[in-house]
């Protein structure tokens, strides 16, 4: 079950017997009607989210078709189902089938199994009971034996959008790269600017010669904008240049516009199969395991952990703030604290907390000071955020992609730290502020998410080439897998205080939760219950 907290704002103060309060609220998953290709038709039904029991209640297994499709039939003894994503023959279903071009490629002569079967599917969860039911399945991503595009016929296309990413320009080379190599694809094109450069800005053309270098440099080679998505215009302008496979690299509100983009070709009734590969280095992008970019940032936060903890160890009370990225999800800040072993305590937006009192974040840092003499703070830029708008007055805008822009708590907690221990405790300290947001960005991506971002770009180009179309690639229980953009759009990921990993880095830092704390019992009992009682530990 996919869960998120959602927090309300009435007044809040600062002392632990005033928090904001919040909310637990559960998601629900959807349920896919007719899975073949040739009868398959992706009606409002396949997109309405059902409770997730009534669809185990409707057990189902695959089965393959002739077509490379997967027929659902009745089956008495399983619970499976299979969140299928949308096909070209879903709405053109004379279009003609080629073989596979990779069956003459060098590159895949000797691989003893060239082409991923029709009836290959990746579970959601693979740490099951005996007798629970099968669950919820996606397609396994991977090439097909029969594909619908003509290698010559095929005029390709790729946007970036929104914030940056180490990983990006690798996205890009790949996905070049892998349709010329593996397919023989000579007309790519690059849309500069985000959605908007699609009817206001130039393309370029893109080939293996231009893109060669461009993943060792951070940022996008094609540059990014937020906003600017006009769905008609779009697809007009697609229709106009003879485009016929976009690739969409973005966010949430990037992935939503791929959405649109897909239901408005599938309206037009034009083959143009519409591919979109997950990117935020928050790592808040659901069912996928992690989101490209996100290990270079954590390796990167280290750097800027460790000169934080210099520093404060170098001088008298010495207290280090670390600023990492995390608007609505702390997975940057809990992973570079587990990593680092230099941090104290470690904020982010899922966990409450409060500055004074018993058990607040005053008391421990003092008590960290009297032990150690420093103490280094890593705090996502999302923490706190209710606490930080009480004390400016901060209006609710929002950027052009519509998140709300937040109040930079760092430098609010560094002064509020400041001015606890010189007015009030009488105590000299000296504070070190670091907030390394825009290096972390910027920079190009690690060989780690270098060999990601291929396995990324690979999945989207077979899938593009067998007629897949309005879905998204990523990897679910570390295997590629093709998933309904609906589906990693409809909310976001966050830090399960209930889960293993939190507790691990609890463990390690030996930091006060809050939540054990009996006010903060009292002012989130839906979440503790909730979260206490209901989810699932997940985490290995």
């Amino acid at each position: 079950m996919d869960a998120s907290l959602t927090s309300a704002s009435p007044s809040h103060s600062l002392s632990r017997n005033s928090l904001p309060s919040t909310s637990f609220n559960a998601k629900n998953i959807t349920s896919a009607a007719s899975l073949s290709f040739a009868n398959f038709v992706f009606t409002k039904q396949f997109s309405l989210r059902r409770p997730l029991n009534s669809r185990l209640n409707c057990p189902v297994q695959a089965r393959a078709s002739e077509d490379g499709g997967i027929n659902a039939i009745e089956a008495q003894s399983e619970d499976f189902i299979l969140e299928d994503v949308p096909h070209l023959t879903s709405f053109l279903p004379d279009l003609p089938m080629y073989t596979n071009p990779l069956k003459k490629t060098q590159a895949y002569a000797i691989v003893k199994k060239t082409f991923v079967s029709p009836e290959d599917v990746v579970a959601l969860k693979v740490v099951v009971q005996k007798d629970s039911p099968r669950g919820v399945h996606f397609r396994r991503a991977g090439p097909r034996e029969k594909v619908y595009f003509k290698s010559e016929e095929v005029r390709a296309c790729i946007v970036t959008c929104g914030g940056l990413c180490p990983g990006i320009n690798t996205v890009i080379r790949e996905i070049v790269c892998g349709l010329n190599n593996m397919y023989g694809v000579e007309e790519i094109l690059g849309i500069q600017g985000g959605y908007r450069g699609f009817y206001s800005k130039n393309t370029v053309t893109l080939t293996p010669k231009s893109v060669n270098d461009i993943h060792k440099r951070g940022g996008t080679f094609l540059q990014t904008s937020r906003g600017g998505h006009d769905t008609i215009k779009i697809v007009d302008n697609i229709q106009d240049r003879g485009i016929n496979q976009v690739y969409i690299i973005g966010g949430d509100g990037t992935q939503k516009g791929a959405a649109a983009i897909y239901k408005e070709v599938e309206r037009r009734g034009i083959k143009v199969a519409v591919a979109g590969i997950p990117k935020t280095i928050d790592n808040d992008i659901v069912v996928i395991d992690k989101s490209f970019g996100f290990d270079t940032a954590v390796e990167e936060a280290q750097r800027a952990i460790s000169a934080a903890h210099v520093e404060v160890e170098s001088v008298e009370n010495g207290v280090g703030i670390v600023k990492l990225m995390g608007r609505y999800s702390g997975f940057i800040a809990m992973h570079a604290t587990l990593a680092s072993r230099d941090v104290d305590i470690c904020l982010i937006p899922e966990s409450p907390f409060y500055l004074e009192g018993q058990g607040g974040l005053f008391e421990f840092v003092e008590q960290r000071l009297k032990e150690n003499g420093h103490m280094v703070i890593v705090l996502a830029e999302g923490a706190g955020q209710e606490y930080v708008s009480q004390s400016f007055h901060a209006s609710a805008e929002k950027d052009a992609s519509g998140n709300r822009l937040l109040l930079d708590v760092g430098l609010w907690l560094t002064q509020k730290i400041k001015d606890h221990f010189t007015n009030v405790r009488k105590m000299a300290i000296n504070m070190k502020y670091i907030d390394p947001t825009y290096m972390i960005r910027a920079i190009p991506s690690n060989a780690s998410d270098n060999i990601y971002c291929t396995l990324l770009a690979h999945s989207a180009i077979h899938g593009a080439m067998a007629g897949y179309t309005g879905f998204t690639v990523g990897p679910v229980n570390n295997r590629h897998a093709y998933i309904p953009i609906s589906r990693v759009t409809e909310t976001t990921n966050i830090v399960k205080l209930t889960d293993r990993m939190w507790a691990r880095l609890l463990a390690s830092t030996n930091q006060p939760s809050f939540l054990s704390c009996e006010v903060v019992r009292e002012r989130f009992p839906n979440m503790i219950d909730d979260d206490f009682h209901n989810l699932k530990i997940t985490s290995i």
